[in-house]
């Protein structure tokens, strides 16, 4: 990779026609359906955050999900069409299905308590509801619930009592 910030590819963004992209053949990655969701909700709420992975002749290196979302017709309409895009330079076949494996995994994965101080951030200082939450961040009712509730169980299991029971003491 070259040095510097005009050589990087964020630096080429352009916009193309999504119907100019189309999907490689190899992708591991599976979006469930919920997920999805979330991503078109991301994308009419925040906007294109993202650009798509491309090689020149359009084949998407990373980004396939963005790109299967961006035919909805809100966002669609968003762009007029168009998908931000950044060219790779042509790769052998696999450094490009390498860079599609680490472009999916190096995204991680979400801390429980973390998150649960997240939606507590969200309903208590931030003023959310529930519904809120569970449609801006994609989630289940059951999983707003239980995170907001994280550090409350503790308190509630003991009912007040700094100790517990001898029912609870092993023999």
């Amino acid at each position: 990779m070259k040095i510097g910030r005009d050589a990087q590819p964020l630096s080429r963004i352009e916009w193309v026609p999504r119907d100019d992209l189309h999907a490689n053949g190899y992708n591991p990655n599976f979006v469930a359906k919920p997920e999805l969701l979330l991503l078109k909700t991301s994308i009419l709420e925040d906007g294109w955050t993202q650009p798509i992975v491309a090689r020149p002749d359009g084949e998407i290196v990373d980004g396939f999900h963005r790109w299967t979302v961006s035919a909805d017709p809100r966002i669609y309409a968003m762009t007029d069409g168009y998908v931000p895009v950044v060219r790779l330079l042509p790769p052998a076949t696999g450094d490009q299905m390498l860079s599609t494996i680490r472009h999916n995994r190096a995204r991680g994965e979400h801390g429980v308590l973390p998150m649960a101080g997240i939606v507590r951030r969200l309903i208590d200082e931030e003023g959310l509801t529930v519904p809120q939450v569970m449609e801006r961040c994609g989630m289940e009712k059951e999983e707003v619930t239980r995170l907001y509730d994280r550090g409350g169980m503790t308190e509630r299991g003991t009912g007040g009592r700094t100790r517990f029971s001898k029912g609870w003491t092993p023999k």
